[in-house]
């Protein structure tokens, strides 16, 4: 992706949201330095993702259901996983450690940092509502890779997304995988209860968090658009992602 074509999203999210683009950008900033010394380069995600299945949860409604499935077909064995935020309590929960966690901090900390002690790279992103959490969990975690949605600096990349979920996706995107699969990625009605880990159910979604989720769907349309990556729907539930074809379990183990 190209930083000139994500600006255009990026002022529309700015309008839409009433985002603070000098909030994002101190943020931004902030990372960079609480991160000195223990910054990763994006070798590190090329190595686990360049030309390997990718299966994304994202923390919607359908993830349990999704979870049980791979889990019973065996299929999570065969690709690098990547976990949306608060979707990674869901894995760990049933023994199963991604390989790569996205998180804007907004998730139980204690699974992102056994995620991360058990082999997990942390993808931590920097925006204008998570100063204060920045400045209070980064110095307790130990090496990750900063990301930002406005000008990257020095140790804190743009790779493009807007939401944990739908970042996974620009990632994985980015360094080349061979298949991209997204499980867990509703954009419905409901929140998952694994979105929002203090409450532990599902709920319905307020008109805030319906935005952004309709904001990340676009995005993801608009990567199935041009990626050269081929993008599968293997959500049980949830809203078709045009552009992306829904798949089913057998038909995916076949693939």
């Amino acid at each position: 992706m190209r930083l000139q074509e994500w600006w255009f999203w990026y002022d529309k999210i700015v309008k839409t949201l009433k985002l603070d683009r000098e909030k994002d950008q101190e943020s931004t900033f902030l990372l960079s330095k609480l991160i000195v010394g223990k910054a990763l380069t994006p070798n590190v995600l090329r190595a686990k993702i360049h030309g390997k299945n990718v299966l994304v949860f994202g923390a919607g409604p359908s993830l349990e259901e999704d979870l049980w499935n791979v889990i019973e077909t065996g299929f999570y064995g065969k690709c690098t996983l990547v976990t949306a935020d608060g979707a990674t309590s869901a894995l760990l929960e049933r023994g199963i450690v991604p390989h790569v966690v996205v998180t804007d901090l907004d998730g139980k900390i204690p699974d992102l940092v056994k995620a991360q002690k058990q082999g997990s790279v942390l993808v931590v992103h920097a925006h204008g509502d998570n100063i204060e959490t920045l400045k209070r969990i980064v110095p307790k975690l130990n090496k990750i890779l900063g990301t930002t949605q406005v000008k990257p600096v020095p140790r804190v990349y743009n790779f493009g997304g807007f939401t944990d979920g739908d970042r996974c996706v620009f990632l994985a995107e980015n360094f080349d995988a061979k298949k991209i699969i997204l499980a867990g990625m509703d954009f419905g009605n409901m929140v998952g209860k694994y979105s929002k880990p203090n409450v532990g159910k599902d709920l319905e979604i307020s008109p805030f968090k319906r935005k952004k989720l309709q904001i990340a769907k676009r995005l993801l349309e608009w990567l199935s658009s041009w990626a050269k990556v081929e993008i599968l729907n293997l959500t049980s539930h949830g809203e078709n992602i045009r552009g992306i074809k829904k798949v089913g379990y057998k038909q995916l183990v076949k693939l």
